[in-house]
């Protein structure tokens, strides 16, 4: 599925992207919540804004890497074959300083269905919500 700046936000508030999750990927304003963060940064990924998810990720996150170049081309090669349909919350523990989303995203590669549900976690820093980690569910 292609996104474009008129399209509503992959991320589920039924508000034009451009309106929406953009004005985070542009850095116009920070997410105010690990919930805003975990919604902008699924719509990061519909969009390949690799810059985003990369910027918004806890050093000490598995995925974390100073080649940054490598990280990026990853990320994008996962955006170019993924079609992100949906996205989904479950639940949200809101703390000043650690949260948690558990969401799910509905997801296809070739057709194929790669949906998950994920638990993340979230940890301030600086005033910032950073994505640490998360624990994946069956479905």
């Amino acid at each position: 599925m292609k996104f474009s700046v008129n399209s509503l936000c992959p991320c589920g508030s039924l508000i034009k992207y451009k309106k929406c999750c953009k004005v985070f990927h542009d850095e116009i304003k920070s997410p105010a919540t690990a919930l805003e963060l975990m919604k902008s940064r699924f719509s990061a990924f519909a969009f390949f804004r690799s810059d985003y998810i990369i910027k918004t990720t806890d050093k000490n996150n598995s995925d974390f890497t100073l080649d940054t170049l490598s990280w990026e081309n990853d990320i994008k090669f996962f955006c170019k074959n993924t079609n992100f349909n949906k996205l989904e919350i479950l639940d949200f523990i809101d703390g000043e300083v650690e949260s948690f989303v558990k969401f799910k995203a509905h997801l296809f590669q070739n057709k194929k269905d790669i949906s998950f549900i994920e638990k993340s976690r979230f940890l301030k820093k600086n005033s910032i919500w950073l994505y640490v980690d998360g624990e994946f569910f069956d479905i």
